[in-house]
């Protein structure tokens, strides 16, 4: 799956969610996204839900901003990066990231991060469309 398609679909599902809770706070719709609430009630949100498995070891891992407004992509390519192609990158470039090298590519890997999933951090970016928080991330438009 390209990173464009899973956006487009992610953004989506997140929308139908705030769709259906329209009626809630902005404090009560980013608790309803706290993992524990997101795995029993909404299983299809995620593939690792239907493991009980987080995607980062957090005790309290949020997931509204799953995908982080700091992640910059493009399918096509970059920039040449030590002779590979460089297809995503952290644009804070985060202490706690790394790169997926392979003989020509380069990755962001974002699994050792939490910046997105802490509710401080999404109150501080909040906004009902997902879409909106994410507009710079998507560089290929």
């Amino acid at each position: 799956m390209t990173y464009k398609k899973w956006f487009l679909e992610h953004g989506n599902k997140h929308a139908k969610i705030i769709n259906k809770l329209v009626n809630l706070s902005d404090d009560e719709l980013i608790e309803y996204f706290r993992f524990d609430n997101m795995v029993k009630n909404e299983p299809d949100f995620c593939p690792l839900y239907k493991e009980n498995k987080k995607c980062h070891e957090y005790e309290d891992l949020n997931c509204y901003l799953c995908a982080c407004p700091n992640f910059r992509f493009d399918d096509k390519g970059i920039k040449k990066q030590e002779n590979k192609t460089l297809y995503s990158y952290c644009s804070i470039d985060s202490k706690d990231g790394t790169q997926y090298k392979g003989e020509d590519y380069i990755h962001q890997n974002c699994s050792g991060c939490i910046v997105p999933h802490k509710e401080n951090y999404i109150k501080k970016h909040f906004k009902r469309d997902w879409f909106e928080i994410m507009k710079k991330v998507n560089l290929s438009k």
